[in-house]
């Protein structure tokens, strides 16, 4: 790995400054890619972004940035894309800052101040190598700003056209994904969340075996056709939507469900009345169960303390399915009537049972 320090003064990275949308970012003449496949979107807040320009306008050192040096003479920001974005976007009049109690862009600065700002050299390393050694740098070097997430750092060793097709996919407003799925998945689109959720539902958790496999493939039609037959699915098999649908992990429903047929209005009838139910405290779980029937997707109301006690000293400290004799704290509350057969978590459905007769006991 060879690394190399430059001076590199701002005026020279913000000629050619060009923002393609969510294309991709450039700068230095157009030989720098300031925000590279690897590369997280733009996330600073406003006051950390001002910050650099403050930090600048003071001649106070910014912390040294990593450039990837290629082959063809062009570079990539491997560590600096933040701030730099920053100061390209203050140069080319995006955004203003507070000046002295003045609100100043920087074509109301004087040609002295701009100058200063223009004039300010950032410490840059060059980084040359192989593929594996400048991604590896990528890894232990500290990352100025923003902590980068799970999946960002995973998009950084995993580069090639695969991810590239993916990120246009599910890292973007704009992009499909958001579309179909913005209401069932969670996480900041721009941050890879929805792309590391998409990964993780078709690899069945295994999303650094997955990246690592299909990394050089050209492109993730598979991926997105995987994505859109689960979402399709939750659309077909609940029609009605609640806020509540969303993140609840429809993938692994989708596995184990997707070729049984249902009828949807029953399914809805059932919904309601689990959602009705004081008893059910897991709303989100009520999707799960109505397929899966498993009670503890619903977390059912527990017996409180007092009803407990209420129904120990009811039964004389006795259990009533083997008629022993127990402490309160070896017992269990359990219900009558099961939740399953219209039983309610109330005092008068509440029996004491130790804790092994309550482990064998079955619904019926």
């Amino acid at each position: 790995m060879k690394i190399e320090l430059h001076e590199i003064p701002i005026r020279d990275v913000c000629a050619g400054f060009a923002e393609d949308g969510e294309n991709g970012v450039k700068g230095y003449g157009g030989r720098l890619d300031i925000r590279p496949a690897y590369q997280r979107e733009f996330v600073y807040k406003d006051e950390l972004r001002n910050a650099v320009i403050d930090t600048i306008r003071n001649g106070f050192p910014l912390n040294v940035m990593y450039w990837v040096k290629n082959p063809d003479g062009t570079f990539e920001v491997m560590d600096g894309q933040q701030r730099t974005i920053s100061f390209c976007r203050y140069v080319d009049g995006k955004f203003s800052i507070v000046i002295d109690g003045m609100t100043k862009a920087f074509h109301n600065l004087t040609a002295a101040e701009q100058e200063r700002i223009l004039d300010y050299k950032l410490l840059v390393y060059f980084c040359e190598g192989s593929d594996e050694e400048k991604l590896k740098w990528f890894e232990i070097i500290n990352i100025a700003g923003l902590t980068l997430t799970a999946q960002e750092r995973r998009n950084a060793v995993y580069t090639g056209p695969w991810l590239t097709h993916a990120k246009s996919i599910f890292s973007r407003s704009s992009g499909a994904a958001y579309g179909l799925a913005e209401k069932y998945v969670t996480g900041e689109w721009n941050r890879q969340a929805v792309l590391e959720t998409a990964i993780r539902w078709i690899s069945k958790n295994d999303i650094t075996g997955y990246m690592s496999a299909h990394q050089h493939d050209p492109n993730a039609n598979e991926l997105w056709a995987y994505f859109r037959s689960v979402i399709y699915w939750v659309q077909d098999t609940f029609p009605k939507y609640r806020t509540l649908m969303k993140g609840i992990d429809w993938a692994a429903l989708y596995d184990e469900y997707h070729g049984n047929t249902y009828d949807t209005q029953q399914l809805e009838a059932r919904i309601q009345a689990l959602l009705m139910d004081d008893d059910v405290t897991a709303k989100k779980g009520v999707y799960a169960y109505v397929l899966t029937g498993d009670e503890r997707a619903l977390s059912i109301r527990a017996f409180t303390p007092a009803q407990k006690q209420a129904a120990y000293e009811r039964q004389g400290s006795v259990c009533v399915k083997c008629r022993k004799h127990f402490d309160i704290e070896d017992m269990e509350g359990d219900h009558i009537i099961a939740w399953s057969r219209g039983g309610h978590t109330t005092p008068d459905n509440c029996q004491m049972l130790c804790r092994r007769c309550n482990a064998t006991k079955s619904d019926v």
